[in-house]
């Protein structure tokens, strides 16, 4: 079950995943719509913001975190304090979404929670000739084995970058509609697209 707003309006948004998949390239497109393509290192990174939900305020919290395996400690610190996941692999490094596989199961553990609530992401969607996750692959074990939610994305492009932000809100129950941070770039999320590439599986779910 998604997690509702505390009583001290405050939810953390966790984004894990390896190495140079585009953690902080998603959320600086989000925060700041900008695009650096050079890869930086980052430890961990802590991003906040404050908006209006149906008159009250609601602090966003967007915690950036490190892609090395050598800060297991500071890693299930992360998860124990966040209430929604993005799990970032890129669709041109395999090993990339593989290395989400175990970063899921650490987030059932650590949370004790089998529905927390997950978001799969597979950035750098651009990349076409290199691609090595294809992406009803990837669907089929998010949606249908793992009965979490999956989107593609490109930093780079600015593809879905809104949609994975609105759909993590959504599975901590928050609406979609904020202000006034968003409203420099739009009145409101835009509507959610729901075009999804052909999958050669029946009983897909899709983002609702």
């Amino acid at each position: 079950m998604a997690l509702a707003v505390t009583e001290k309006n405050q939810v953390r948004l966790v984004f894990l995943g390896a190495a140079g998949v585009g953690k902080t390239a998603l959320i600086r497109r989000f925060l700041l719509d900008t695009f650096e393509p050079e890869h930086q290192r980052t430890v961990e990174e802590m991003h906040s913001k404050e908006y209006e939900v149906s008159g009250a305020i609601v602090k966003v919290e967007i915690l950036d975190t490190s892609g090395s395996y050598s800060f297991p400690a500071m890693r299930k610190l992360s998860i124990q304090n966040s209430d929604a996941f993005a799990l970032v692999y890129a669709v041109d490094d395999a090993e990339s979404f593989e290395s989400i596989k175990s970063l899921r199961e650490e987030i059932l553990e650590v949370k004790e929670d089998k529905s927390a609530p997950i978001l799969v992401v597979g950035n750098k969607a651009e990349t076409r000739r290199e691609r090595q996750v294809l992406t009803e692959d990837a669907m089929s074990l998010v949606e249908l084995d793992w009965n979490n939610h999956f989107l593609e994305a490109s930093a780079k492009e600015n593809e879905n970058v809104v949609e994975v932000f609105r759909e993590l809100l959504r599975q901590v129950n928050l609406p979609s509609r904020l202000s006034p941070a968003l409203r420099r770039r739009r009145e409101t999320f835009p509507k959610e697209n729901t075009r999804r590439p052909p999958m050669n599986k029946t009983n897909s779910c899709t983002v609702c």
